[in-house]
């Protein structure tokens, strides 16, 4: 009975480490977009409008180099974390769940015509991320916003 349960266990970790899935094809910023949210609700962005998926880009008035940079600091600061790609003006980032390890793709684009920090987070597995994405989403931007702020103060 030991040797099933260890058995067990073995299999279901081996099948929660499969859990990662490939990161999506469709990331990335095409004419000026980031990928549109599937239907399923775990997903947010800057740039869908429905009340499910939705949030309000942040606009910016610092040189669109320091507020990646600051960008970059918060993303760092962050537990389980991974900075993946850094361009000017694109940041994608992983960050995985704490238990079952499954990972969240987040994308920065900055629109600096207009002004606006826009972003994208999505779950690559599953339907329901519980608010995971949006509530990630504000602590990331409220977190940037208060590095904004100091940078401004010349903190």
């Amino acid at each position: 009975m030991r040797k099933t349960w260890s058995l067990l266990l073995c299999l279901l970790t081996l099948g929660l480490a499969g859990c990662t899935g490939k990161p999506p094809d469709n990331l990335g910023v095409r004419d000026g977009r980031l990928a549109p949210c599937p239907e399923s609700p775990n997903c947010v962005s800057s740039q869908e409008t429905d009340e499910v998926h939705g949030m309000e880009p942040l606009p910016f008035d610092l040189p669109q180099e320091q507020v990646q940079e600051l960008l970059l600091e918060v993303i760092q600061e962050m537990p389980r974390s991974q900075i993946i790609t850094v361009e000017p003006g694109y940041v994608r980032a992983e960050f995985r769940s704490r238990i079952f390890r499954f990972v969240d793709d987040v994308e920065f684009y900055f629109d600096q015509e207009a002004g606006l920090l826009h972003y994208r987070s999505a779950s690559r597995l599953g339907r329901s991320d519980l608010g995971v994405n949006r509530d990630r989403m504000v602590t990331i931007l409220g977190r940037l916003l208060e590095k904004m702020d100091q940078a401004e103060a010349g903190e």
